[in-house]
């Protein structure tokens, strides 16, 4: 089992997908815990990057369609929001 910790904005950290059959355990900044399946939390992830690449313009693959010239390397995240009802 992986154990996480909520921070204070409402996130945690995970910048890949876990195994969809792990079991997660996380612990919410108001002293509650819950646990997760991989799958869940792979979910929130997919809609957290989905929704950073269409604030920022990319698409589908994190790509910038703009002509050329200085870009941000990072098109990846490394936080999700969570809360204790996601699973439900």
């Amino acid at each position: 089992m992986i154990t996480l910790q909520q921070d204070a904005e409402g996130f945690i950290r995970m910048n890949r997908h876990y195994p969809a059959s792990v079991r997660i355990k996380i612990t919410f900044t108001d002293g509650s815990t819950g646990e997760f399946s991989g799958k869940t939390l792979n979910d929130a992830y997919d809609a957290a990057l989905a929704e950073f690449r269409a604030k920022n313009g990319l698409d589908a693959k994190g790509y910038s369609r703009m002509t050329a010239g200085r870009t941000n390397s990072g098109n990846t995240i490394d936080f999700v929001p969570v809360h204790p009802a996601m699973g439900e």
